[in-house]
């Protein structure tokens, strides 16, 4: 795993780090939320703590917070936990070719430090598993500096929302930890000029509009970002004709 030499020494190491980082930001605000979720949800702090070094799986804490806050028994909170992450099965399952060749307490760090983004850049990078020691290598050095830069940023993030959690005033409660998740996975979808300016439509006229009933704002800013959006989209190649004119 990442702590190997000889994979952080590979250039996929850097390359699936790379990758990785093209995500962090929506893992981030993920991180942030959870750990202000756990404190809110009437966790102390050390529990917290010892639950994100633990556990390092953002669904579950979620799933479980809740019924630990009603102190449910403990094999309701397992069970909860082993539904949440039933998808992992399918991972491993799936990665079962490309690992094989791993020894058995390889494959159980690997089976830790693997999330659904990890799985996800690894098997958008390499199709097929490898036939050649060199290929094996690879594979192994880009799932590790995915895996690292992705435990790290959990981490980080889960313990300073953690750390936050007692700063933020109650009223804002777990409507506040929702809103940074949001905030985060936005960020991190406006990859391009259009979806950045439909997120301002859309921002600017939800709060223009927080006063109308029924929550219509919302449906105002999302109609409003459309119509927008369509409109430039309409617009590029009248402007491209007219600009090579």
């Amino acid at each position: 795993m990442f702590w190997q030499r000889r994979l952080q020494q590979h250039p996929e190491f850097r390359l699936g780090a790379k990758h990785y980082a093209q995500q962090a930001l929506g893992q981030v605000a993920w991180g942030l939320m959870t750990g202000v979720a756990m404190v809110k949800s009437g966790m102390s702090v050390f529990e917290s703590v010892a639950m994100t070094l633990c556990v390092y799986a953002g669904s579950s804490q979620l799933a479980a917070m809740p019924l630990i806050a009603v102190a449910a028994p403990a094999w309701v909170i397992l069970s909860t936990g082993f539904c949440v992450n039933l998808r992992f099965v399918v991972f491993s399952l799936h990665l079962r070719p490309y690992v094989m060749h791993l020894s058995r307490g390889t494959r159980m760090a690997l089976g830790y430090f693997t999330t659904d983004i990890t799985y996800v850049l690894f098997t958008k990078r390499f199709h097929t598993p490898a036939k050649s020691d060199d290929e094996r290598t690879a594979h192994e050095a880009y799932i590790a500096g995915a895996s690292f830069l992705n435990w790290a940023v959990w981490m980080v993030s889960s313990l300073v929302g953690v750390a936050l959690a007692n700063i933020i005033p109650p009223s804002w409660g777990l409507g506040f930890a929702g809103i940074l998740c949001l905030l985060g996975i936005q960020c991190s979808l406006a990859s391009s000029r259009l979806r950045v300016l439909s997120s301002v439509v859309a921002g600017v006229t939800a709060v223009s509009a927080y006063a109308f009933p029924l929550k219509l704002n919302i449906i105002s800013a999302i109609a409003m970002a459309v119509l927008v959006s369509m409109l430039v989209e309409h617009a590029k190649p009248a402007l491209a004709q007219g600009s090579r004119a």
